[in-house]
């Protein structure tokens, strides 16, 4: 009895290690490198954006309005761009879409209450000379933007506890945290690391 405990122990613990390997092994990394072939620049980016809301429940019940944040370093035979990616979107269909880009015309980050004001540079990833998506939209309907950076930028963002996020010359649009997301500052952290050499 006391062996066929044991070998049962051992079957279980061996699933159990098989099992933690593979999760282990299968893990997506925080920073990924990709060679846009058509324009020959090499695009890193973090795996994990932050995500951003704007509670729109005076529209309906679980109305809310959606930044996916992420950042970007393109490397055109050593000339080194940053750019901030935004994904905006929302979940209410009567959103204006035009005057939405309008609001992110300029945005302004504030990491730990210090304020980042950034233009638009563009809305496609053409503006940051490649041809390839950069960051997969968080839904089909999605708009990207892209918004030019320093690294340092980039790293006040990465080491901040607490970002916002506001658009528009008034600022009207005012988006939080969804969630603390321990997985993208990690990958904001990992990429300055990255690029930063």
């Amino acid at each position: 009895m006391f062996r066929q405990r044991t070998t049962g122990n051992r079957i279980y613990h061996g699933v159990l290690m098989t099992l933690l390997l593979a999760a282990c092994g299968g893990s997506q990394p925080l920073v990924e490198d990709n060679l846009d072939r058509q324009t020959g620049v090499t695009v890193t980016r973090s795996t994990k954006p932050l995500i951003l809301y704007r509670d729109r429940s005076a529209i309906s019940a679980h109305a809310r309005d959606y930044v996916y944040v992420g950042p970007v370093e393109t490397n055109n035979m050593g000339r080194r761009r940053y750019f901030l990616w935004l994904g905006v979107w929302s979940t209410s269909e009567n959103a204006d879409r035009a005057s939405e880009l309008n609001e992110f015309e300029s945005i302004v980050i504030y990491a730990d209450g210090e304020p980042l004001g950034l233009n638009v540079t563009g809305w496609n990833p053409a503006a940051i000379g490649v041809s390839d998506t950069v960051y997969v939209k968080p839904v089909a309907s999605a708009t990207d933007a892209f918004y030019a950076v320093t690294i340092d930028q980039i790293r006040m963002i990465a080491e901040a506890k607490d970002v916002e996020l506001r658009t528009g010359p008034t600022s009207r649009g005012h988006y939080l945290l969804w969630e603390a997301s321990a997985a993208a500052a990690a990958g904001l952290r990992a990429f300055v690391q990255e690029v930063n050499f």
